[in-house]
Order: C-alpha cells, then structure tokens, then sequence
C-alpha cells in the first residue's frame, strides 16, 4: 500500500484529498503548521473531521512548519513517502503585499526543504500546487501550460513560478518525476474564509455590504473542490517521464527533457463576477448590498483553464457547474455556522 505524504492536510485542498485518499484505503501522512493566516478552528475542526473517518487509522498528523528542515527531513527519515503531494503554502495573492516574508518562508524555503528531502529520501512521484496566478498579465485565453509565464502580478505568483522552476531544477539534477498543479479559483464547503466567495456568502447573510472589485467587471474559472482533489487523485499514478529528445521549438513548455510535467485543474468556463454573486443571492435568499471598488493590485482581469492535456493524459475534466457548487457550499455553511449566523 502506497504512503502518500500529503502537506497542509489540514488546508482546504489538503483535508478534501485526505479524505479521498482514506476512501481509497492509502495511508496518509499529513503535515500542517496550523498557522493563523485564517481561524485555526476551522484547520482544527477539519482533523477532527479526518479523525471521524472510518478508516482514520490509516491517517497520521504532525504539526510541522515546512520552513523547519529538521522536523521535515525526520518526517521523511520516519515514514519514507512512496508519494508527496505538496500542497502546504501562504495562500493569498493580496495578502503577499502586506506580509511578503510569510510567502518566502513558506512557499519558497519549505518548498526547498521538500525538494531537499525528496532527494534524500527518494520518491516515486511529488505532485506540487502551483497557481493560475502564474499567467499574471497575459492577455491570450483560454490560459495554456504552453504559453510563456514571465509575467506575474503579485509576489505570490512569483512564488509558484519559482515552485515550478526549482521542481525542474530537481527533476533534472536527481531525477525526482514532478508535476506541477494549476489550480483555479477553488470553492467549496471546508472553504478557505479569506475568499472571496465565502465573505460574500457571510456578509450576505449577516446583512453587511460586500466589496465588488473593478466594479464587477471579472472573470474566473471557478473550480469546485470535488473536481480539484479528483484530477490530483487521477494524476497520482502518472509520473512524468524525461523525453531525451525535448526541443523548446516544437515540444510542449510544460514537458522537458527532465521528468517533468504542468497541468492545469480548473473548470475551463469562466464566470462573470456579478453572475456568481447573483447566483449566491438566488441560493441565499436575500440581496447583497454591493460596495463597487476599483482593481485591487495583484488582481487579475480573467482566468480561464486550457485543460487539454488533463483531458489527454487522465480522460478527465472538471465539470461542476457554479449552481451546483455553490449550492453545496452555501448548505454547507449555514449547516457549519447555524442558519442564522
């Protein structure tokens, strides 16, 4: 039975693929710092969750911060991860402006720690979250693992490109098979609370305006969790392979001549800002009051997902519509915080 090491379990990401992982009868190492970026509680009530699973047995937790070596590397030493999916990060693009260092401790030299013991410690296969913020402010959609990411906007972008480039660098270096993950807007139930989609949900039920940036004039691939942790599980059994023969001028940029690969996870169907806001009014029951905003900086005009090669490689495309998954989310948090809340 394959061990799968899984970082930031007790993220949003991370709690939905441990549960898949346990229905799959894996066992599951996870890794979390707990940190406080948004309500510890909610990290805590998701372990709590993974501890209710019928086979919890199979999942054993460490609060470890990726940034400690020490504390990594033993974890590796101890349990020798056939598989690592790294998915423990700063998350946030607007948050990157106030507090930068958080996102080099985390996203850069943690990832470099994985990296590190990866290479000590071999692995059949570490799968990695990467971002759409990496196609920062590129104009040509929908967004292709193909095209050229020198670009970003934000310094959390920054930070996944580099992600990619330093996993590359290991693929080649100590050929460690690494796939890199583009995720798009990911919404739904066990949500992070700094998104968008959740405070809109909070403060329309309490009654508060909700901050509309660029006056509405957005769009994203929202992707919903079921689909996301869906293509990472797919993806688990296929570690890339080195092509001896790679040519920039005519091979795909996100295959290489290293065992190397990127792939976009989103919903290839971009929603407009004010129809997903109306579509949460319609689930809620009530009206937001809207307070219209110019761009934040960071922010993106539009994403849209290329998901081609997903589709080639895993027979798989993220299908949930924005009705269906918020919905689900919606019933989850009233169920969560009480209907009145």
């Amino acid at each position: 039975m394959n061990k799968i090491l899984v970082t930031g379990a007790a993220g949003f990401i991370g709690f939905h693929l441990t549960h898949l992982l346990l229905n799959q009868s894996y066992q599951v190492i996870g890794l979390d710092n707990l940190n406080n970026y948004y309500t510890p509680k909610l990290k805590d009530d998701r372990l709590a969750q993974l501890q209710k699973h019928p086979n919890h047995a199979n999942f054993t937790f460490h609060q470890v911060d990726l940034k400690d070596k020490p504390a990594v590397d033993e974890i590796f030493a101890t349990y020798r991860p056939d598989i690592v999916i790294n998915l423990a990060a700063q998350a946030g693009v607007r948050y990157s402006i106030e507090n930068p260092y958080a996102y080099v401790d985390s996203n850069l030299t943690g990832f470099m720690n994985i990296l590190e013991a990866a290479r000590n410690y071999p692995v059949k296969h570490l799968l990695y979250a990467s971002s759409s913020s990496v196609y920062g402010g590129n104009k040509v959609a929908p967004f292709s693992t193909n095209h050229n990411v020198d670009h970003p906007v934000s310094l959390y972008a920054a930070t996944k490109k580099s992600n990619e480039l330093m996993a590359h660098t290991y693929s080649h270096l100590y050929k460690i098979p690494t796939t890199g993950l583009r995720f798009f807007t990911v919404y739904g139930p066990w949500g992070r609370p700094d998104m968008a989609y959740f405070s809109f949900t909070k403060n329309i039920i309490e009654g508060k305006p909700i901050k509309v940036f660029n006056h509405g004039k957005m769009e994203r691939d929202f992707t919903y969790i079921d689909d996301i942790v869906e293509g990472i599980f797919k993806l688990i059994p296929l570690a890339p392979k080195a092509n001896a023969e790679w040519d920039e001028s005519k091979d795909d940029l996100s295959t290489s001549f290293a065992p190397y690969k990127i792939y976009n996870i989103g919903n290839n169907q971009p929603v407009q800002l004010m129809k997903f806001i109306n579509t949460l009014e319609k689930l809620i029951g009530k009206e937001a009051e809207k307070v219209y905003l110019d761009m934040q900086p960071g922010d993106v005009l539009r994403t849209y997902a290329d998901v081609s090669d997903l589709e080639r490689d895993i027979n798989f495309k993220p299908g949930t519509s924005i009705e269906d998954g918020l919905a689900k989310f919606v019933g989850w948090y009233k169920t969560y915080y009480g209907e009145g809340v």
